[in-house]
């Protein structure tokens, strides 16, 4: 047997016996405590040990004995208990047979607090009939007086208890529907928390994947800064190192074009750190299409560069946005930068193709190097990469790769924005005149 049955039989054994020792307690005390009192000197008892008295006292102790099966079948129960006495309401005399009603409250207080109202009504009727007849039976007289009698111990035996019982339950059906209600309501501040939590967590992970985005994108315009200038740096400063003792002029242009370029890249920089404070906003040039005339022209200084420009019947990079323009340059500066780490001494192209009304073509293309190369970093093949990344970003087309023996071409592809300006003028009467 599981303990919380153990614990259910006991109390119903507590029950049942403590209605028991009540009932008979009552029957065998109530004519002494009767007989010491001169107003009471009228009233009947049945002689203990007699037929009346031990009837009565089975009576008791059946209505006891069915109280153990009213948890299982409350209503059934109940109805029991009030008919025991009925037969034996005309050997009792109505003074000691409202001790039989005693059990039959607490069977009304069990049924109660097991059965709801409306299932239990028809019992609790039927109960009181039985109790308001048999105390009319066992009334000395079949008057009106008995049967009022009888209703009286109908109402204080069923009715009263079922009132107070019905009270009692109501109040604590209310008490365990605010706990419900309050663990309800705990359990919604805890989603809502989770929810909160869930949130901040996304939002954080918004944050940092932002974060590195924009880490990425300082990372690549460091690398192209760096690349392109310190490349540039490096290479002159080898060809000073064999001019200084042969050619000192030429080694002292040298040594002015390294100053040059170390001054370039620390005013870039400078200008990039200034972008990443909040006291001092940093005002930085977007770079154009048009800027890779400077750039090339940069770019001789260490390698012989051929500038290439094929322009339409539009301004040059017309319907290019900005972002598209600087990735273009950025392009092209990096390929010139692979070009003295990589291929020195290689004779080097760039065409800047506008012809085509739709795309944009930026090509850099070198032949086989001439002189060993100056080096190149431990990591390797993040220039590619961050020019991939860029195209990518813009939805413009990188390829990339050998060419012959010995050569390598870069070219970038990329969409207008808006078609150009004189194909506006030539298909919209309004914008021609």
């Amino acid at each position: 047997m599981a303990p919380a049955d153990a614990r259910t039989r006991r109390t119903d054994v507590l029950v049942a016996g403590g209605t028991a020792v009540l009932s008979l307690g009552l029957l065998l005390g109530l004519p002494p405590l009767d007989a010491a009192d001169p107003d009471s000197a009228g009233i009947r008892y049945p002689e203990v040990g007699g037929v009346p008295w031990t009837l009565l006292a089975i009576a008791l102790l059946a209505q006891s004995a069915v109280l153990l099966t009213a948890r299982r079948t409350p209503r059934v129960a109940l109805v029991v208990i009030a008919a025991l006495p009925v037969a034996l309401a005309a050997t009792a005399t109505s003074t000691v047979f409202g001790l039989t009603a005693l059990p039959v409250v607490v069977a009304v207080v069990l049924a109660a607090l097991r059965v709801p109202l409306p299932r239990l009504w028809p019992t609790v009727a039927a109960t009181a009939v039985l109790v308001a007849a048999g105390t009319a039976v066992s009334s000395a007289d079949q008057n009106g007086a008995s049967i009022g009698q009888g209703v009286l111990q109908a109402v204080g035996a069923v009715g009263l208890p079922l009132v107070v019982t019905l009270i009692v339950r109501s109040r604590r059906e209310l008490r365990a529907a605010r706990r419900d209600e309050a663990a309800a309501r705990t359990a919604e501040a805890d989603a809502r928390s989770a929810e909160a939590a869930a949130v901040s967590r996304e939002q954080d992970a918004r944050v940092d994947a932002a974060v590195s985005r924009e880490r990425a994108a300082m990372a690549r315009e460091l690398h192209d800064i760096a690349a392109h200038h310190l490349s540039g740096i490096a290479l002159m400063s080898a060809v000073v190192d064999r001019q200084i003792d042969t050619d000192p002029e030429r080694a002292h242009d040298g040594v002015r074009q390294v100053r040059e370029q170390s001054t370039a890249v620390l005013e870039d920089l400078r200008r990039l750190v200034g972008l990443l404070r909040d006291d001092a906003p940093a005002e930085r040039a977007v770079e154009t299409v048009t800027g890779i005339v400077d750039l090339v022209e940069q770019a001789r200084h260490r390698t012989a560069v051929e500038l290439v420009v094929l322009e339409g019947h539009h301004p040059l990079a017309d319907g290019i946005g900005p972002l598209t323009q600087l990735v273009a340059y950025r392009t092209v500066q990096e390929a010139l930068a692979n070009v003295a780490l990589h291929a020195a001494g290689a004779a080097c192209s760039v065409t800047v193709d506008d012809r085509d009304p739709a795309h944009l073509t930026v090509r850099v293309e070198n032949g086989v190097p001439t002189a060993p190369s100056v080096g190149s970093s431990p990591a390797g093949g993040n220039g590619l990469r961050g020019m991939r990344e860029r195209a990518e970003l813009v939805g413009a087309c990188l390829q990339a790769g050998p060419t012959g023996p010995g050569g390598w071409v870069v070219e970038l592809v990329t969409g207008r924005e808006a078609p150009p300006a004189s194909d506006l003028s030539a298909h919209d009467p309004e914008v021609a005149g």
